[in-house]
């Protein structure tokens, strides 16, 4: 036999009241404040200029790239970070690619890019399809530079194919911040702590403010008058592309810790790592982490720079990073 409803009191359903007009008020703010997609046509004839190009993968994926310079020099690929995309390496491009040929690419979930059939947008997704890639590109072997997130997936991809990357360049690089004491532990700028809570980050995948993207923009920044308002409508744009909040909000749930810290003790590539002292993201402290881990690495610190110093110091970040790798085998240039 059922039991009856216990009988509702005037406090339980003003309780009750108060909070569907809570969540009513809740659905009506997301529904009011909705920011839509942004169409991809525009996007690409707006962010995808000449040498922009676009590759399709077997596995599906369609690619957003620039290869500059000439195909006979030596290959240097370049990978971005979180939230951002291959316009970031552009001060380097322009003055790498007389002696290089530079690749550079949004990675899944990123940019032009965008979402990626299989939805795999972990860092070890990314590196495997790096891998497919750079096949379709046909580059055998290539030294590799990644910031924050592309740091990652690059010392993920150099474990994996080592026979790959010739030298390896770090620039304030994700994956270690588990390992630094609590006291080292970075404050997370509003942008990225959103993308990290659950329920909010799926209102964000629908309503997605501006000047939050502008906060966090800021928050890499030591130089703030290098932060216009064409650059974070470039990172706020391309975050509309049409499933890359989607993308942004999976890859939120996935671990971006690296491989237990001995396996970086593996990596045999010559490795700089380039570190802003200011980086309020990954504090400099990881750079210590992973100089002590990766055999006869060198380790680069600019004194008043972010979390981006290929875009805040780029004439003294890609000399010392071309010094690096026109160097010798143990970067003895540098």
């Amino acid at each position: 036999m059922e039991r009856p409803d216990p009988p509702r009191t005037p406090a339980t359903a003003q309780r009750w009241w108060r909070r569907l007009v809570l969540g009513v008020g809740a659905v009506l703010t997301v529904l009011l404040a909705r920011t839509p997609d942004l169409p991809k046509d525009y996007l690409e004839r707006k962010y995808a200029p000449s040498p922009s190009a676009f590759v399709q993968l077997p596995g599906g994926a369609r690619v957003h790239y620039r290869d500059q310079g000439s195909p006979v020099h030596p290959a240097l690929v370049l990978l971005h970070g979180s939230n951002s995309s291959l316009h970031t390496w552009e001060p380097w491009a322009r003055t790498l690619s007389t002696t290089f040929r530079v690749v550079t690419l949004d990675l899944p979930g990123h940019g032009l890019t965008g979402p990626v059939p299989g939805d795999d947008y972990s860092p070890d997704g990314m590196a495997a399809f790096l891998d497919e890639f750079r096949k379709k590109l046909g580059l055998q072997r290539f030294s590799l530079a990644g910031n924050s997130m592309g740091g990652n997936v690059s010392v993920r991809y150099t474990l994996a194919h080592p026979d790959v990357v010739e030298k390896l360049v770090l620039l304030d690089a994700g994956g270690v911040n588990h390992l630094l004491p609590p006291q080292s532990q970075p404050e997370v700028p509003i942008g990225f702590k959103l993308i990290r809570t659950p329920i909010i980050n799926r209102i964000a995948s629908f309503t997605t403010p501006r000047n939050f993207v502008e906060k966090s923009t800021r928050a890499v920044f030591v130089d703030q008058s290098l932060v216009t308002n064409e650059m974070v409508d470039r990172y706020y744009e391309l975050l509309l592309y049409p499933g890359n909040r989607r993308a942004t909000r999976l890859r939120a749930a996935t671990s971006m810790n690296l491989p237990a810290a001995d396996r970086l003790g593996e990596i045999r590539a010559p490795t700089l790592i380039i570190w802003g002292s200011d980086d309020k993201l990954v504090p400099v402290a990881a750079a210590e982490i992973f100089h002590a881990r990766i055999p006869g690495s060198r380790v680069v610190v600019y004194p008043d720079v972010g979390h981006l110093p290929m875009e805040e110091v780029p004439a003294r970040s890609a000399a010392d990073a071309l010094a690096f790798v026109r160097s010798g085998p143990a970067g003895s240039a540098l």
